[in-house]
This record gives structure tokens, C-alpha cells and sequence, in this order.
């Protein structure tokens, strides 16, 4: 069938008539709901451990893990809403700092995190130029001029740790040796489970005084979680049946991910009204799932580390070259080391890379196999698992970060 041409007006015009939507900030991430379904256990233990700040007391620290969409950051932030809200009816002098580890110059070093605090606290520092250690002065200066109860959320605390080391956490949980009229308690939010593993001894002793894990939502809490945001966020009527259970089986399958699920619901409402169409299907729900899948790939290739990059382009070349053989472990390892030459980079271990191949495998990046060789030990095979139709895409990226 001959696909109709359409004007920009008439797209427009059918946009304005088919709103499927009623209020689509309800589905996006950034959305802050009244209530926070299936969470009710956690909020309670987060409000019994923060709850001494309202006498004045100082907290223990508090370290919160668990996968990404289990409702850590929303549970975190509504604890805080509720104390800002109570402490404002007591004689405590309560702050509460929220700061997100993930964004872009801010937690790439430790004079950065520190600037964003005294920023937040209504001071500030130049940009770079002074020594840490005189950042850490004025951060005290700050603080410590009238008695005051700081608690700092750094969400998403990993990905600072991975930049700049554990450090800047032992600095912080030892300040308060040094304040003689304040005191910071910190919550630190985690999407990997592993992260104090990796820690060093003194630093986890003293970040993780309390520990709260977030478990994955099931099917049955997706739906839930789907059904109340769906009623808020399109008009009635407008959903097949089904449509909100699919949502909520493949996040499920995605580790009981709520943020997917509610990108899912979103971008399926989208994709149905360019289509113009007056309902939401199930195979909308599929073809929104491709497109986050695809999207979630190209994510993962622009944003990983140069070394990550380095690897899978050696994978990929790889591939073109020897498409009907086998590729192993160390094939990989002499074409990444190739590659280090052209772009002058370091060049990483064997061992190293064999990580960073066991994280492309959790990302879905590859499928590898473990093949025994006798007594010449163990190695992987090694095959990509990036939809062909993505390839190109993939590899202009990659060409264009590494300057190839």
C-alpha cells in the first residue's frame, strides 16, 4: 500500500484532534507520584533511621541499593520531603542536599563535588584553581558557622566512586571530627549491588552504617504501578486490553524495572498517535520495545568509557573480517591492542579486558560461550549480539569518539 502524503499541518491538525494523552508528565521518569505503591517497608525503615535529625541528632549513615526502577531515588526523596516539611515546625536547623552523581561535571572529581555542595549551601568556589584542601576549608567554613544537621544524598554514588576514587567519601565521613558546631550524616543510592564490595575497608565501615536493599518489582506490582500512573496519564478508554499487563511482563523480565515499564507505556501511546490512531495496542507495546531496546544499545556505545569502546570495536572488526569463524578471547585482546596503538591509548590487561567482555555479556552487548582447550585451559567465544540493522550506527559512533 502506497504511503499517503501528508503535510506538516494536516500532521499537526490530526496531533491536535487524536490526543490519546490526558497528561503524559505522569509516565516520565522525572515525575514525582503522591504515593510510591509496594515501597511502604522501605520509606518506614528510611524515616526510622533519618528520624533522630528532628531531635537534633546527628543520623547514621544510610547506604540504599538496589537495580535500576526500584524506587530508591522517589523513597529516598519522599523521606526528605517529609522531614524538610516536619523540621520546619521544630527549632532544628535541618539541610538536606540532593546530588546526583551521574551528571556531567559534577562528580568527575572531588574539587567538583565539593563546589556543587557549597553551591547548593548558597556559597561558591571558582571553577577549578584552588587546592582541595582549601575547598574543604571553605566547605567547612560553610557549614560550621552556626549548629546545623547536614544530610547529603549522593544518588547514584558509584559512578563518582568509579571517577575519583573512595576517597572523597572517607573525607567527608571523617569532617565531622572537625566541626565543632555541625555535624553531616550521608545517604548514599546505588543501582549496583556489588558497589561496597569494592570498596575500601574504613570507607564501607563508615558509609554503610545501615544498609536497605530494594528488591525488584514483580509482574503483579508493575501492574499496579502501570494501572495508577495510566489513569492519570491518558484518557479513558483508550488502552486494549492487555496492554498494561504486556508493560508490565517485559519489565518484569527486565528486572522488575518500573522506569521501563513506564517508558514503555509512554512511547507506545506516542508511537499510536503518529500512527493516528484512537487506541493503544498490544503490537504498540512490541514496537515500543524495539525502539528502547535499539536506543538503549546506541546509549550504552556513547556513553561507556574509551576503553569500552576500544573493545567492542576490536569485536566488531573482527567480525566483518572472519564472518564463518570463530572468534576468542584473545583474538580480541591482540585486535584491541591494535587499536590502542592507532589511538595512542593505554593498553589494559588481558584480565581487564576479560571484564570488560563479562560486562558487555550482563549489557547484552555479545553472548559468550566458555570453551575448554584440554590442558591449553579456558577461553570464551565470542559472537555480537547488536541487531544487524544497528551496525552502522554502532560503528559511526565509535568512529567518531575514538577519531578513527
Amino acid at each position: 500500500m502506497e504511503k499517503q502524503d501528508y503535510t506538516v499541518d494536516q500532521i499537526f491538525d490530526s496531533f491536535m484532534k487524536n490526543n490519546l494523552f490526558k497528561d503524559k508528565f505522569v509516565l516520565q521518569i522525572s515525575h514525582t507520584p503522591e504515593t510510591i505503591p509496594h515501597r511502604n517497608e522501605q520509606i518506614i525503615q528510611i524515616a526510622s533511621i533519618l528520624a533522630p535529625a528532628l531531635r537534633g541528632e546527628r543520623t547514621s549513615n544510610l547506604f540504599v541499593y538496589g537495580k535500576t526502577g526500584t524506587g530508591k531515588t522517589l523513597s529516598v526523596q519522599s523521606v526528605q520531603n517529609e522531614l524538610i516539611k516536619r523540621s520546619s515546625s521544630t527549632n532544628v536547623n535541618l539541610i538536606i542536599k540532593y546530588i546526583n552523581c551521574k551528571l556531567k561535571k559534577v562528580s568527575d572529581t572531588e574539587y567538583r563535588i565539593l563546589a556543587e555542595l557549597i553551591k547548593k549551601l548558597g556559597g561558591s568556589v571558582p571553577a577549578t584553581g584552588l587546592p582541595t584542601d582549601q575547598v574543604y576549608n571553605k566547605f567547612i567554613e560553610l557549614i560550621d558557622n552556626e549548629k546545623k544537621l547536614i544530610i547529603i544524598i549522593f544518588d547514584e554514588i558509584d559512578h563518582a566512586v568509579d571517577k575519583i576514587s573512595d576517597n572523597f567519601l572517607y573525607n567527608l565521613t571523617r569532617l565531622n571530627s572537625e566541626l565543632k558546631n555541625s555535624q553531616i550524616s550521608i545517604v548514599g543510592i546505588s543501582n549496583n549491588l556489588t558497589f561496597l564490595d569494592g570498596l575500601d575497608p574504613r570507607v564501607r565501615s563508615s558509609l554503610s552504617e545501615e544498609e536497605l536493599v530494594f528488591p525488584p518489582y514483580n509482574a503483579l506490582q508493575l501492574k499496579d504501578i502501570l494501572t495508577e500512573r495510566s489513569k492519570r496519564a491518558f484518557k479513558e478508554g483508550v488502552l486494549d486490553e492487555g496492554v498494561i499487563a504486556k508493560c508490565a511482563a517485559f519489565a518484569a523480565r527486565e528486572h522488575g524495572d518500573a522506569r521501563r515499564a513506564l517508558d514503555l507505556l509512554r512511547i507506545a501511546g506516542e508511537l499510536a498517535e503518529r500512527n493516528n490512531q484512537k487506541r493503544i495496542t498490544l503490537k504498540d507495546i512490541d514496537l515500543a520495545n524495539e525502539k528502547i531496546e535499539k536506543d538503549k544499545i546506541l546509549d550504552i556505545v556513547k556513553t561507556e568509557p574509551k576503553q569500552f569502546q576500544l573493545v567492542l570495536i576490536a569485536i566488531m572488526s573482527l567480525e566483518e573480517r572472519v564472518k564463518l569463524e570463530d572468534i576468542f578471547t584473545g583474538d580480541v585482546y591482540n585486535q584491541y591492542q591494535l587499536f590502542c596503538e592507532r589511538t595512542k591509548s593505554d593498553v589494559l590487561t588481558q584480565r581487564r579486558v576479560s571484564d570488560i567482555l563479562n560486562e558487555f555479556d550482563t549489557m547484552g552487548i555479545i553472548n559468550s560461550s566458555v570453551i575448554s582447550k584440554g590442558r591449553q585451559g579456558r577461553t570464551r567465544k565470542i559472537k555480537l549480539s547488536i541487531q544487524k540493522q544497528l551496525l552502522p550506527k554502532v560503528k559511526e559512533i565509535l568512529n567518531d569518539s575514538l577519531n578513527l
